[in-house]
């Protein structure tokens, strides 16, 4: 329960941080982030052998083919529950069953262990009688070869033979030498291993404490975040007012400027065009007077006498008929002045719509530093408050006992590592003897494996095949001896060799079985998890001793993934069942006293008057103002007309071209007179007059379009002001009331996420086991199986492979020395040369030797059997 406590310290902090009311709110603040600072650590969650696990894989597989069973979790679980004791009514019939099954189960381990021992009985055995049988002159021991015709090929065949098995035989000793010398480095490193581990233990300890105030001291983000946001309250809360009344005002304040511009605009206008008018109709009547004067003076000078002359008096009738298109000038006087409607103008820009429209957007404008005055005082005693809160969170690190809580953890350790440290030196002693062995081991033989490998070396290259058997050479000689040699070091020593091997052998095949191969793929740990198997009172023994709730669902297996995946020890262990962080992290009492705080913050805007009593009524006299209801049809028809009903350049021309067809004298010069005052007349008063009707049509026509559909325009503007106005009356307050909440709950979600991020570090991030893993697996899976097991079972799978090949390299050796040799007696044969006949063997000595043909042999008698039978091995 104190391991329990100790992951449990930093839950003192919802005891001063909670409260009953669960958050609404999941906003994310934007720039606010927090990670717990990461821990590094000395080992490595992971092991490689190196190019060594490749000769481990392959006696791993070579297990597997002699103990292809699965592992047996019903045998165990049935041991377990006995207290792995079996001797106790062992003949009951369940007792004798599980007997049966873990026979079955070890069947294959079982049987290669009784080989084994068989050899290691019959070995020493068939050495024995061997040498027995060889002193006899049997099994090779004569020392007479008889020659045949397949020697060469047996002696070849036997050499290469013998020479394969050797490189077998050296790559099983290599095994051995390779795997003794990986099972006593790793056992060196071991202090170091241990040492990492323990180290990281200690640092999982420590980094506690400190990251307890890591998580507390992370409160000063939301407070100055929090800081931050009341310093700018006139932004966040004012210009969010602003931005929301904006869309609906402003359109409206714009459309009552956009008139009062217009008024304005209008009545200059009507002005302009008023005058224009003015002196459009004197300069038309002025213009009929010179037109009429013209006739008249015109009329008078036809009646000249020289009109009355035949030649004469054709032209003369013909320009009296044109002078009735002097008539009819332009006459502007049935156009009504405007006078009126500039008068009433006049008084409706009496008001002026302009500034009360700037006045309307000051007051919106002046939202945020309304806003800001009026919240001075509470945002003082708001900070107030938030620093109270970060010294009371800043106060429960002292109220929590960690130092208390983790000592005991950390003596736990200490003596843990103290037992480790004190036995490890007797573990390194006795790895010493054992090292000190199995070189032994090896070195015996290799001993063996140098004289059959300097047997054939010797022999090989000291064979002569003209040489008769009794006459080999030294070299050759030495060959056979040491082959021999090696022949009785591997019947005195295998067995021993082999003794070695099966012990080794039984006891690293069933570790690699059960323990290492169910560790690696964790049904040991579900083995462990079967219920009520630990404890018969408890469903899961785990959940029992660390929650002392069996019925939890909490097994070794999870725990261990949750420990290699680096989960925090709350969700690995489950430990909401004892006291549930997501419940208790919602909101806490502070945040409450917040909310109390942020509700006594009261934003009271006056209400904006977006257009006074007057300024209503110059609209609505606007309306009726009939502006748009003057004859602008009648203005524009009488400026689009010309002046006069001809032209009277053209007309001028022409009266000059007529009098030019008269004779001269006084009627010619007359004539020419009244032309000059035409050309004149239209240069001085019908161009000007022109110009200014041609004005007064262009104004006319801007100011019909800017008058047109004026009644619904203002009419529609009245309309939208007073809907805004209504909506300002009655939804000001609201929106401010919105803003402020919103305000409000952007405050409470700095600390709502501060308290997310403390309930997700709590659960999945502080204290992570994975250092509790990795000590499991470095004491399992590196230091027992990688460090121990593995090198232990390449050495009996190296030395095993060695020790079998001695048996066809005995049988090999024994063979191949007899042709390397030197014998006592060998086959003479003798030729007839007359009779081609074979002739009676007879007895012949090892100094007198002779070499004769194959063919037409006869068979010599050896020494006597007395003589020979001192001469065996």
């Amino acid at each position: 329960m104190a391991l329990l406590l100790g992951f449990l310290l930093l839950l003192g902090l919802c005891e001063d941080t909670m409260s009953e009311e669960p958050s609404s709110s999941r906003y994310h603040p934007g720039g606010l982030e927090f990670q717990l600072p990461p821990t590094s650590y000395q080992t490595s969650d992971s092991y490689d052998p190196g190019p060594t696990g490749f000769f481990f894989q392959i006696v791993r597989l070579f297990v597997q083919i002699v103990q292809p069973n699965g592992f047996p979790e019903d045998i165990l679980r049935k041991i377990i529950q006995k207290k792995f004791d079996l001797s106790k009514e062992y003949d009951k019939p369940e007792n004798v069953v599980l007997t049966l099954k873990i026979i079955y189960y070890e069947i294959g381990i079982i049987v290669c262990a009784a080989l084994g021992l068989l050899f290691v009985v019959l070995m020493p055995l068939v050495g024995f009688f061997f040498c027995l049988c060889r002193c006899c002159n049997k099994c090779g021991g004569e020392m007479h070869q008889r020659q045949k015709r397949s020697g060469p090929f047996l002696k070849k065949y036997y050499t290469i033979s013998l020479l394969v098995i050797c490189v077998f035989i050296s790559i099983g000793i290599i095994y051995g030498f390779a795997a003794n010398q990986y099972m006593r480095t790793r056992v060196e490193e071991t202090r170091k291993l241990s040492d990492s581990n323990f180290n990281d233990l200690k640092t999982l300890l420590n980094v506690v404490p400190g990251q307890i105030d890591y998580i507390l001291d992370q409160f000063t983000h939301p407070k100055e975040k929090a800081f931050d946001d009341l310093d700018n309250i006139n932004a966040l809360v004012g210009d969010s007012i602003y931005e929301r009344l904006k869309p609906k005002v402003l359109p409206v304040l714009k459309d009552i400027k956009d008139l009062a511009k217009d008024m304005k605009t209008n009545r200059d206008t009507l002005v302009q065009v008023n005058t224009v008018l003015t002196d459009m109709k004197h300069s038309s009547a002025y213009l009929r007077t010179s037109l009429r004067d013209v006739k008249t003076s015109m009329e008078q000078t036809l009646t000249d006498p020289q009109c009355s002359l035949p030649a004469v008096a054709p032209t003369c009738n013909s320009i009296r008929k044109s002078l009735s298109v002097l008539d009819d000038s332009a006459n502007f006087d049935h156009l009504p002045s405007l006078d009126g409607h500039i008068t009433q103008l006049d008084g409706l820009l009496q008001t002026d719509l302009s500034s009360l429209v700037q006045k309307a957007n000051e007051s919106l404008s002046n939202i945020p530093e309304e806003v800001q005055n009026q919240t001075r005082d509470f945002i003082t005693e708001f900070k107030k408050t938030l620093n109270s809160i970060q010294s009371d969170v800043k106060n429960i690190s002292t109220k929590i006992p960690i130092q208390k809580t983790l000592s005991s953890f950390v003596h736990y350790i200490n003596n843990s590592e103290d037992y480790i440290l004190h036995y490890l030196p007797t573990m390194e002693e006795c790895d010493s003897y054992r090292w000190l062995v199995c070189l032994v081991v090896c070195c015996l033989l290799t001993l063996i494996l140098t004289f059959y490998l300097l047997g054939l070396l010797c022999g090989t290259l000291g064979y002569d095949q003209n040489a008769t058997p009794t006459r080999r050479g030294c070299v050759s000689n030495t060959g056979g001896l040491l082959l021999m040699v090696g022949v009785g070091f591997s019947f005195f020593f295998s067995w021993m060799v082999m003794t070695i091997v099966v012990l080794t052998f039984v006891a690293g095949g069933n570790m690699e079985k059960l323990v290492c191969e169910p560790y690696r793929n964790k049904k040991l740990f579900q083995v462990l998890d079967t219920p009520y198997l630990l404890n018969e009172d408890w469903k899961y023994y785990l959940s029992g001793l660390v929650l002392n709730k069996p019925d939890v669902n909490l097994t070794f297996e999870q725990v261990y993934s949750d420990c290699k995946e680096n989960k925090g020890l709350y969700a690995t262990l489950k430990l909401d069942h004892i006291y549930n962080v997501s419940e208790q992290l919602n909101i806490t009492k502070h945040t409450g006293d917040i909310n109390s705080n942020l509700e006594n913050m009261n934003i009271r805007i006056e209400d904006i008057e977006l257009l006074d009593k007057t300024g209503m009524k110059t609209l609505m006299d606007l309306r009726s103002s009939g502006i748009d209801d003057i004859d602008y049809a009648a203005y524009l028809n009488a400026t689009e007309r010309s002046p006069t009903r001809v032209n009277l350049i053209s007309f001028a021309n022409d009266i000059r071209r007529k009098a030019n067809q008269l004779p001269s004298g006084h009627l010619k010069t007359s004539l020419k007179s009244h032309v000059d005052t035409l050309i004149n007349i239209h240069q001085n008063q019908v161009v000007p007059l022109q110009n200014s009707m041609s004005t007064l049509n262009k104004q006319m026509k801007r100011l019909h379009y800017r008058t047109s559909g004026l009644k619904v325009r203002v009419s529609t503007t009245i309309f939208f002001l007073n809907s805004t106005q209504d909506f300002l009356t009655s939804q000001l307050s609201e929106i401010v009331v919105e803003e402020s909440k919103q305000f409000g709950s952007k405050i409470i979600s700095y600390f709502e996420w501060y308290l997310q991020w403390v309930e997700m570090t709590i659960t999945q991030q502080f204290a992570a086991c994975k250092p509790a893993a990795t000590a499991m697996d470095s004491a399992v899976n590196v230091f027992l199986c990688s460090y121990i097991i593995d090198p232990l079972n390449l050495f009996w799978f190296g030395m095993g492979k060695a020790t079998i090949l001695l048996l066809p390299a005995v049988i090999f050796a024994v063979k191949l020395a007899k042709y390397f040799r030197r014998m006592y007696s060998e086959d003479v044969y003798e030729d007839d040369p007359e009779n081609k006949v074979q002739s009676k063997p007879r007895v012949q000595t090892v100094p007198m030797v002779q070499t004769v043909p194959m063919k037409n042999m006869r068979h010599a008698n050896s020494r006597s059997r007395a003589e020979q039978g001192t001469q065996t091995i």
